[in-house]
Parts: structure tokens; C-alpha cells; sequence
């Protein structure tokens, strides 16, 4: 049954007084400081290492993750997982090689990065850029999934809910980095205590259909009953090749896209930028260790949905309007077998990850808009009251921005059967390759121009558009024995998107070279930013913590090959 008992809407507004008053109760004790800008939009000097790395987690996982990703387990398996657990393994490294960059040449947004390393054309065209992409793309997506998943479970109208997660964000975001990033703790704390209950529950009800009790006894089952769903690594002949390409997921396009998100990101590295380094990389690492714990809550019920669906659990409730299953109500199918009281619990953990997801993306938004574009090119003498205003004014537009788009195309980019956890994906890795290409370079090779830059910013978009429609006017079967092509649902030869992403990332590399070369003859400057190998040392805690990190990961690819 699609509704809420009394008991559910009791649990629910425990968590909505606990967030809001909690928030409310840090913008007011720290008042005075939000009025100047770098405190509202960074928390300067004033998140923990705990906050950062719950805020890390809590602005990441979202209705992509528990719908889109759920609803991709419940397709194709544990190898979706890839994209929680190399992120643990990319957090490290950004630990360790890209936050320390940032904080020694005192960057706190990725555009002044771009104008200090490149020039104001680059940083002004990639602001832009950005707004355009976290509003159109992000913002808009975690509205409308996250409103179809809480429709899914409630019985509510999905234009209403829509409205009642932007609103509830707004309020959130209003009070600036440092509310966000320690409401952001008790989010977390909600989200993974919500998403346990839900992954306890399915797999005890595994166990119950078989005659027997326990998760343990779920879990086994699972694995034997969906054997084929506990794979990592597929093979080219697998359907779900063409969406994690075999050994591209530990060794190829994987990198590219964590990468380019954890590091190269304002919505992400925003919540370290205001620390200390032994902070900033406490707080990653503690991130990284979340992560490894996130296919728990967000995959595993997925593939629960897909043992118990095959047995004739809510066969008609994830069917399309045109009687076509859709992946993307495995979740709020299975919250729907919750007992009362506890479906609330995990209701509260769902919105947790929506509205700090849109909190987040809202205050990346008004930073780059007000730091980036309306300080440098409007209004250079700016004063500190008027950049927090304009920050808070531009949070409330972009989500009016973001709940139009809902509205209009919501449902025709991620509505009825579409795996809306690969759509984002394969859309965002149209840009990333050139991005990441243009930061890389920039970090560690002083000699890159800013025209190669502006080269892998475009042409990288360029040839991520070639690659996507050449299956249309090309037969790429020669590159089938490779691995780099397999048949699409059109019985088309088609690059994986992963693959694309790398060939992508090779590409801008090579221009990019020959550019920066060919521009240095010319004696061409450039501004080279302040590196050193001391840099890159690490403290005895956080380097055991990292080994800790990759041992476990090495043991679940070694286990779920």
C-alpha cells in the first residue's frame, strides 16, 4: 500500500523538528559570521573532520543513489557498486594529491582555481558552464527522482513533493556552508540508520519467503538465488557490458569520472576548502570509509527487490503506465513492505539524502555564481553583506530554476523504465574527461597554456558528442574483439560510455600537449601554481586508514570478481 501510517509521519517529524531545529540553532549561535561571505559559503575554519566527511557523504547520496542505483541493482547486480567503492579508493587519492594543492595556493572555488592556474576566460567560461550543469542537470535530477521516489511511498502527488523538498532545502541552504555541513551529521546519521533498517528488513524477508530467519541466511540466498548479480567485473558478452565495461571499471573510465567529481568538483571539495590539511583529510578519509559501507544500504535492497519480485512481490507496483517494468520502483516498492514505524524510519533517511543532496548543490550554486561571476565581472567592490544576500538570493532562483525543469522534462529525461542512475552518469561524462584533463595538467604541469585548456574544455565536449552519435554512420564491430564495442538495444555497434569517457580523456591529453608545446616555442607564459613533494606527505593515522581502505576493497573485488 502506497501511504504513510500515523506512526510513520510521527517518526518522519522527529527528524524534520531534529534538522531544522538543529539548523536553525547553528545560523542563530553563529549569526555575526554569516555575514562575511567566505564563512557563509565555506564555514571557514569551522567544520570538524567528522562534519566534513558526513557532509561529504550526505551532499553525494541522493535519490540518484537510492532510487537510480537501486533500481540499476536490481537490473544488473553488485557491479554497480563500483561506483561507491573506486570512490573510496579516488577519495584517497584526492586526500592525498589534490586537496593539499588547493589549500597551499589558498583556492576555494573550482573557478578561481581555473583563473589563477589559466585566465579569467577559462574560469568565467567553466563558471557558467557550471551553473548551467549543476542546475539543469543536478539540481532538476535529484528533484524529480527524489519526488518520484517519495511519491512512490507516500501516495502524494509528485508535483507536490516536488515543492515540499525544494522548500525544505531552501531552508536548509539559507543558513550557509556551516549549517548545512552539521545538519549535514544528523542527515547522515538518518541515512545510513534508514537505509540499514531497509536492507535488514529486505533481507529478512528473503529469509522469511524461504522458509527460513535471519539476514545472515537473506544474504546467503541472495547470492545463490541471484547468483548472476554478484559479479563485479562483466564480461563483453554480458547485456550489461555496455554500461560497466569489464576492466574499465577498475582501470579505465572509472577514474575519470571519481575522479573528475571528487576532485575537481565545487559541490564536493566545497566542504574541505575551508579546513586545515590534517582536517580537510581526516574528514575525506572518513568519507571513504562511509563509502565502502553505501552499497549496503542502496544496492543489496535492489537486488533483494529483484530475488523477491521474482517471486510475485509487488508485481503490479513497479510496472510503467504502459505495463513495462521500471527499475526505478524497486526501492519504493520494497520501503512499502516496511512495518509501520520503521517504513517512517526509512522515509526520513530518503528525504535525509535528497535534501542534503539539494542543499549542497544550491550552496555550490550561489558560490560560484556571487564569488565567481557576479564579484569578478558585475561588481568587483561588493560588500560582504551584499555577496551573502545575493548568495541566499541566487540559492531560492536556482531551485525555482530547478523545480520548472521538474516540471517540463523530469519525467521524459527520467520518468517511466529509464535507469535514471545511468542516465546521469553518461550525461555528466560529456564534460568530464576535458575538465579533468584541464585540472590534472594544471596541477602538475606548469608548463600547460591556457589555450590548451580551452582546448580540452571544448573540444572534449566535441568529441564526447562525435563518439556518442558515430554508431549511426559508422560500423565499429572491428573494435567487438577489444572489448570496446558491443551491440546497443538499436543493434547498433557502441562504444560503452566508460570507454568513451577514456578514449575522451587520452584525446584532450595528446591536444593539450601539442598545444602547450607549441605556444611554449612561442614563449608563451604561464602561471604555474606553488607544488612541492612535502606537500604530499602523509600523517602515520591517515596513511594506515588508507591502507585499511584499500585492503578491503582489494578483498571485495577478490570475493565478487
Amino acid at each position: 500500500m502506497q501511504s504513510l501510517d500515523v506512526k510513520d509521519y510521527i517518526v518522519f517529524l522527529i527528524y524534520f523538528v531534529i534538522v531544522a531545529g538543529y539548523g536553525y540553532w547553528i545560523y542563530h549561535r553563529k549569526k555575526k559570521a554569516t555575514a562575511d561571505s567566505k564563512d557563509f559559503f565555506l564555514a571557514e575554519g569551522s567544520l570538524t573532520w567528522w562534519a566534513i566527511g558526513a557532509s561529504l557523504i550526505a551532499s553525494n547520496i541522493s535519490a540518484e543513489q537510492f532510487i537510480g542505483m537501486s533500481g540499476s541493482g536490481f537490473k544488473m547486480g553488485l557491479a554497480i557498486s563500483t561506483y561507491e567503492w573506486m570512490a573510496a579508493a579516488t577519495l584517497i587519492v584526492v586526500a592525498v594529491f589534490f586537496i593539499p594543492v588547493y589549500l597551499k595556493n589558498k583556492i576555494y572555488t573550482m573557478p578561481q582555481f581555473l583563473n589563477q592556474r589559466y585566465n579569467g576566460t577559462v574560469a568565467m567560461i567553466m563558471a557558467v558552464f557550471w551553473l548551467l550543469l549543476y542546475i539543469v542537470v543536478n539540481l532538476m535530477s535529484i528533484l524529480y527522482l527524489g519526488a518520484l521516489a517519495i511519491s512512490g511511498i507516500t501516495g502524494f502527488d509528485i508535483y507536490l513533493c516536488i515543492f515540499a523538498l525544494a522548500i525544505f532545502a531552501i531552508f536548509i541552504t539559507l543558513g550557509g556552508m556551516k549549517v548545512i555541513g552539521y545538519t549535514d551529521v544528523i542527515q547522515v546519521f538518518f541515512l545510513v540508520l534508514g537505509g540499514l533498517v531497509a536492507t535488514w528488513i529486505a533481507l529478512n524477508l528473503v529469509a522469511e519467503e524461504a522458509g527460513q530467519v535471519g539476514v545472515i541466511n537473506g544474504f546467503k540466498l541472495l547470492t545463490t538465488e541471484a547468483n548472476d548479480h554478484f559479479h563485479m567485473i562483466f564480461k563483453p558478452s554480458d547485456k550489461n557490458y555496455i554500461d560497466l565495461p569489464g576492466l574499465t571499471v577498475l582501470i579505465g573510465g572509472m577514474w575519470i569520472t571519481n575522479l573528475n567529481y571528487w576532485g575537481c568538483n565545487q559541490y564536493i571539495t566545497q566542504r574541505a576548502l575551508g579546513a586545515d590539511l590534517n582536517t580537510a583529510r581526516n574528514g575525506i578519509l572518513f568519507a571513504a570509509f562511509l563509502k565502502l559501507l553505501m552499497p549496503v544500504i542502496v544496492v543489496l535492497p535492489g537486488i533483494a527487490a529483484y530475488v523477491l519480485h521474482s517471486k510475485g512481490y509487488f508485481a503490479q507496483e513497479m510496472l510503467d503506465s504502459k505495463g513495462v517494468l521500471d527499475v526505478n520502483k524497486a526501492y519504493p516498492s520494497l520501503l512499502n513492505l516496511l512495518p509501520v514505524g520503521l517504513k517512517g524510519l526509512a522515509f526520513a533517511a530518503l528525504t535525509a539524502a535528497i535534501v542534503a543532496s539539494l542543499a549542497g548543490k544550491a550552496n555550490s550554486i550561489a558560490t560560484i555564481f556571487t564569488l565567481d561571476i557576479y564579484k569578478k565581472a558585475i561588481n568587483k567592490d561588493a560588500s560582504e553583506s551584499k555577496l551573502v544576500w545575493l548568495g541566499k538570493a541566487s540559492v531560492i532562483v536556482s531551485m525555482i530554476l530547478a523545480v520548472i525543469l521538474s516540471l517540463l522534462v523530469g519525467e521524459k529525461l527520467m520518468g517511466e523504465g529509464k535507469q535514471g542512475f545511468q542516465y546521469i552518469q553518461e550525461y555528466t561524462g560529456f564534460v568530464s574527461p576535458g575538465i579533468f584533463a584541464m585540472f590534472i595538467l594544471g596541477f602538475f604541469w606548469k608548463r600547460t597554456t591556457s589555450n590548451a585548456a580551452l582546448f580540452a574544455t571544448i573540444a572534449g565536449f566535441a568529441f564526447s558528442l562525435v563518439l556518442k552519435v558515430l554508431p549511426q554512420f559508422a560500423d565499429l564491430s572491428s573494435l567487438a574483439p577489444y572489448g570496446f564495442a558491443v551491440l546497443n538495444g538499436d543493434g547498433l555497434w557502441e562504444i560503452p560510455f566508460l570507454d568513451r569517457m577514456g578514449f575522451v580523456f587520452i584525446f584532450c591529453v595528446i591536444g593539450m600537449s601539442i598545444i602547450t608545446n607549441i605556444e611554449n616555442r612561442r614563449g608563451v607564459k604561464t602561471n604555474g601554481l606553488e607544488v612541492d613533494t612535502s606537500m604530499f606527505k602523509m600523517s602515520p593515522g591517515f596513511a594506515a586508514g588508507s591502507l585499511i581502505v584499500l585492503g578491503i576493497l582489494a578483498a571485495l573485488y577478490t570475493i565478487f570478481w
